[in-house]
């Protein structure tokens, strides 16, 4: 299998030659110097006003026992395009062959959880599940999946993932169930008779027959244990989505089973979504978040022993990222600026603080405690 081993990143052979050979150059030459270097996005995906960032646990396991000290947001903090969200200070040769693994667990991380969190804020309080693993390399999928799970899923379908976040795995059953069963309700009726209590009956009601009547059958085979039905949406169904889920849902209240979910997935993203926000109980998502466009995060050296220098088009110097908690307003300001009073009235807090310290990394918060932050902050963001 073509997998870089952990091994293989902690060690930096996951690296852009041209830093192997830039520390070469630099050592042999004398000039390895202590500088301090920035993690920002010049440009946002299009139409985004804000991003969530994630990857900061392994950016910090990478770079854990180096003579480095690393400021950052805190995990799952929104950031907007030309604020700071991470600095490494420490000799350039220290980091700069981590350069390539470490934009790398933050582009795509950040990228994965921003689709997430715009979702969530799409989809309100209705139930949101993570099903896009199968689309990508299953040596990430843990990785996306605990992004997706911070930048708002509900749920995650892999069962690695699904352990690694401490939460239960999330999934109804295949077309391939039903299909060697021969019937849904009979699909249906295994299932039940075979998972323990605790799995949800949920059923994929949309294989063979007309997805009304087939959840009807389902309904009057499992009763009150039918927990939910699930609707795929491939480009290939005829009729509109919205009006027959509304029609499954005018039917079951009239059987008085109003607690029947109703679950859509199958190619959603943000504009098919939105007319089915009214209409469903939840969304299983998979592309459109797991191949989410990455954040286009860039590392520029901003000062060297001291002295603020950076390439053009770059402001110099160590930063401070000022935010107001009341009304989520941004300043950056150089380092070690004084508080800042926000136009609202409020006293700005500067958000970047220190996570490793001569190479002792300070303790993280748990993963629910990271979701929560972001899930407070996206309070403050409109889409």
């Amino acid at each position: 299998m073509f997998i870089s081993t952990k091994e293989d990143i902690l060690n930096g052979k996951i690296t852009d030659v041209y830093f192997d050979r830039t520390v070469y150059t630099l050592k042999a030459k004398g000039l390895d110097k202590k500088v301090k270097a920035e993690v920002s996005v010049k440009k946002l995906p299009k139409n985004y006003k804000w991003g969530v960032f994630v990857g900061l646990e392994e950016v910090l396991e990478l770079l854990e026992n180096k003579d480095l000290n690393v400021r950052a947001i805190k995990e799952g903090s929104i950031f907007r395009e030309n604020e700071p969200v991470l600095e490494i200070e420490g000799l350039y040769s220290e980091f700069a062959k981590f350069e390539t693994a470490i934009l790398g667990f933050l582009c795509q991380e950040s990228g994965v959880a921003t689709k997430a969190a715009r979702l969530r804020k799409l989809v309100k309080n209705k139930q949101l599940l993570s099903f896009g693993a199968r689309r990508m390399h299953p040596a990430i999928a843990t990785a996306i999946e605990r992004a997706a799970y911070i930048g708002g899923c509900d749920g995650v379908s892999t069962v690695q993932a699904a352990n690694v976040l401490n939460i239960q795995p999330s999934g109804t059953i295949p077309h391939s169930l039903v299909l060697l069963a021969g019937d849904t309700v009979e699909a249906a009726k295994y299932f039940d008779e075979t998972m323990d209590g605790n799995v949800p009956r949920i059923i994929l009601i949309d294989t063979f027959g007309d997805e009304k009547f087939e959840t009807l059958r389902v309904y009057e085979a499992l009763g009150k244990k039918l927990a939910g039905v699930r609707l795929d949406t491939p480009s290939s169904r005829r009729g509109n989505l919205k009006t027959i889920i509304e029609e499954i849902r005018w039917e079951l209240a009239l059987r008085g089973a109003d607690s029947v979910k109703i679950f859509a997935s199958g190619g959603l993203d943000e504009e098919t979504i939105e007319p089915l926000v009214d209409v469903v109980d939840g969304f299983g998502v998979g592309t459109s978040i797991s191949n989410a466009t990455t954040i286009d995060f860039s590392m520029d050296i901003v000062e060297i022993e001291g002295k603020p220098i950076a390439k053009k088009g770059k402001n110099s110097g160590s930063k401070s990222l000022f935010r107001c908690k009341r009304c989520f307003s941004d300043m950056v300001l150089p380092y070690a600026s004084k508080p800042q009073e926000c136009s609202c009235g409020n006293t700005m807090e500067d958000i970047l603080e220190y996570f490793v310290q001569k190479g002792k990394t300070i303790k993280l918060p748990d993963i629910k405690s990271i979701r929560e932050h972001t899930l407070t902050s996206l309070r403050f963001v409109d889409l």
